[in-house]
């Protein structure tokens, strides 16, 4: 299969790559930055584009069967004005160039990359994929970035909005993030810890992406996440049991919003989000409770 993938340099792109090569498959990689690391296979290409603006990398998709869109500025960073505006615009526009750039009538397959954020803060109400959205911040770029995907079936292609918990794997991603405050004897939950946290090992992560790619009957929304959300409070637990460190420095939610502005209230919102269709099509996780997940993904 020739697959073209966007938003490739990060966390998750770099390992699906390698992943998707050693299976035997054609990969075309499309981003602004440089990878990371050096891919050294004749089944791969790289193409140095911003993929917000139109562009002679859109020729790539005319040729895949393919086309997993990861773009996104990273959301971990003090939520000013101008920087929300480059957390919109790096996936709208790279979702409407992408759709804008599928030839008609071709059988092709779309993953387009959403978040558990879509149904906002839910307390503890359990979320699949027929729960309708939030509308904080992230939840209207999330309503925005999905229907920017659909518009792709007008031309015949099969999309899939993967809607991603907090992604957990090592050397990279959330848990770069959490890890070094544990190892300096100051980690614990976030406010009072009550919040549900969705995740996923990464190892599941690219598992249900081969799973959806080669189930035809999968379409529209699909939860990419444990069938186990925790709380916060337990999350932490865990994780300083895993790093053989105290989890109990509490980080009160007043402190959080004032450090991080509005990206804290994320940090502070409740997702129960729970993957109904992948368990009902049949996807077997490979980690599905917590504390096996996080003991392969800190380094």
């Amino acid at each position: 299969m020739n697959i073209l993938i966007t938003g490739s340099s990060g966390f998750i792109g770099s390992r699906l790559i390698d992943s998707l090569i050693d299976s035997g498959h054609d990969v075309t990689a499309i981003d602004a930055v440089s990878l990371s690391h050096k891919v050294r296979s004749n089944a791969f290409r790289f193409v140095q584009s911003d993929t917000t603006e139109p562009g002679q990398w859109q020729e790539s998709i005319k040729i895949a069967d393919t086309v997993i869109n990861l773009s996104g500025q990273n959301i971990f960073h003090r939520w000013t004005d101008k920087y929300k505006q480059k957390i919109y615009d790096s996936r709208i526009l790279t979702t409407r160039n992408i759709v804008n750039a599928f030839p008609e009538g071709k059988s092709m397959t779309l993953i387009s990359t959403s978040a558990a954020g879509y149904y906002g803060n839910c307390g503890d109400e359990i979320l699949d994929e027929n729960k309708g959205a939030g509308d904080d911040f992230l939840a209207r770029v999330c309503i925005d970035w999905e229907k920017e995907a659909l518009l792709a079936r007008k031309k015949g292609v099969r999309v899939m909005c993967a809607r991603f918990g907090v992604v957990l794997g090592a050397n990279g991603g959330a848990l770069s993030k959490m890890v070094p405050a544990y190892r300096l004897f100051v980690g614990g939950p976030l406010g009072n810890g009550r919040q549900w946290f969705p995740w996923i090992q990464i190892d599941d992560l690219i598992g249900a992406i081969y799973f959806v790619l080669n189930n035809d009957d999968i379409d529209g929304p699909v939860n990419f996440c444990s069938p186990n959300p925790v709380r916060n409070n337990e999350f932490s637990k865990s994780l300083g049991h895993v790093l053989n460190r105290p989890s109990f420095f509490r980080t009160p939610a007043f402190m959080l919003r004032l450090a991080a502005g509005e990206l804290g209230d994320l940090f502070l919102n409740s997702q129960r989000a729970v993957p109904s269709l992948l368990i009902a099509s049949g996807y077997t996780f490979k980690f599905p409770g917590l504390f096996e997940a996080l003991k392969v993904s800190v380094s």
